[in-house]
């Protein structure tokens, strides 16, 4: 047995000076704290743009994850999202729109203006549509300048290659478009005073479909849903065989043969327009000669008419004044045919930009 004596303290010295024999407080190992969001919404100002991009809900759930929303007063009044909504999932709602551009990420639908995009500050990111057939060269220079990312919502990809933000406005302007096709038909002044669909003991309403995409697919469920005949066209074999395997019925389907499709447009109550090219214009499927082929008081809607139109008679209508008629057939010839049921839009890009937002909360966005 070793004895150590008590006044010797060398047993002692072979410990650093800053060591000590008093209880210490443990020290535990935190985890670094994750960076929030600041989020901001402006209202928008592009003529007839009546969407959000975030509704009441997304924000609650950001503001859950610890991001502050900057929302301008009234962004979402047209939509029907009054700002008690919002403030009352956490968001901060402020006057101007200059509060808002004080955000890390501006969060909106429409392109920027120039006007907004001088509100924007140096290294700030900004996530919308970009539009680049319209977009001006001078906009890029000023955010350029300003070392601004810019984030086009309509380029972004999903894991299957798909453009998750186009494919559901396509779905709900497919959706819409048969709405509307009804609205029109059923109209004593511009259509015939003809219920869209069918009725037992009569022919059911003819509706011929060109483009065999998303837009396509979602007008031809709604109008067989309302039992309309159905005809959809298309230069894809692939795109038309897709179509026929969705459905649980055989459906009329064709490639865009001139004289078949010629002799369809003479039957049809409805045609929409439903053609989308990745870059460009769209081409010119139906001639003014078709049109006047087709019944009196039949209507067309030009789904694609933000990309030219397929329809040799279209030019741009707006919400304010849709329609127009030429050879007795109503055209409705509106770009922006989601922005007609702006809630339930601004639901489908709630959607989208909500998860994707509270994911990427550790990526440095500024």
């Amino acid at each position: 047995m070793v004895m150590i004596n008590p006044e010797d303290t060398s047993a002692f010295l072979k410990y650093s000076p800053t060591e000590t024999l008093m209880p210490q407080p443990e020290t535990l190992e935190l985890s670094k704290q994750k960076s929030k969001l600041i989020i901001g919404i402006p209202k928008e100002v592009t003529f007839q743009e009546n969407r959000i991009a975030l509704v009441p809900e997304a924000v609650g759930l950001l503001a859950q994850k610890g991001h502050r929303i900057l929302i301008e007063s009234e962004a979402g009044k047209i939509a029907h999202f009054p700002d008690t909504e919002f403030s009352e999932m956490g968001g901060e709602i402020v006057s101007t729109a200059e509060e808002a551009y004080q955000a890390d990420i501006i969060l909106k639908v429409a392109p920027p203006t120039s006007e907004e995009i001088s509100l924007l500050k140096t290294h700030q990111t900004i996530i919308s549509s970009v539009q680049l057939s319209s977009f001006k060269e001078d906009a890029f220079r000023q955010m350029i300048a300003k070392k601004i990312t810019a984030i086009s919502f309509e380029n972004i990809k999903d894991k299957t290659g798909q453009h998750p933000v186009i494919r559901a406005m396509s779905e709900i302007a497919g959706n819409t478009s048969i709405i509307l096709a009804a609205e029109y038909l059923s109209n004593l002044e511009y259509g015939k005073g003809i219920m869209l669909g069918g009725f037992s003991g009569i022919i059911p309403t003819e509706v011929v479909i060109i483009g065999a995409g998303t837009v396509g697919e979602y007008a031809a469920r709604a109008a067989m849903g309302m039992g309309a005949l159905v005809k959809i066209f298309d230069d894809s074999i692939y795109k038309l065989r897709r179509l026929q395997a969705s459905f649980n019925n055989r459906i009329f389907t064709s490639i865009l043969h001139p004289q078949i499709l010629l002799q369809s447009l003479k039957n049809a109550d409805v045609v929409i327009g439903a053609i989308r090219v990745s870059d460009g214009k769209t081409s010119v499927i139906v001639t003014e000669e078709m049109v006047k082929s087709m019944k009196k008081g039949s209507v067309l809607i030009d789904v694609s008419i933000d990309q030219g139109g397929c329809f040799e008679t279209s030019h741009l209508t707006n919400h304010s004044d849709p329609i127009f008629e030429k050879f007795g057939v109503t055209h409705y010839c509106v770009p922006n045919i989601a922005s007609k049921v702006p809630h339930t839009a601004s639901f489908a890009f709630s959607n989208f930009f909500a998860p994707t937002l509270v994911k990427d909360r550790r990526r440095r966005w500024n």
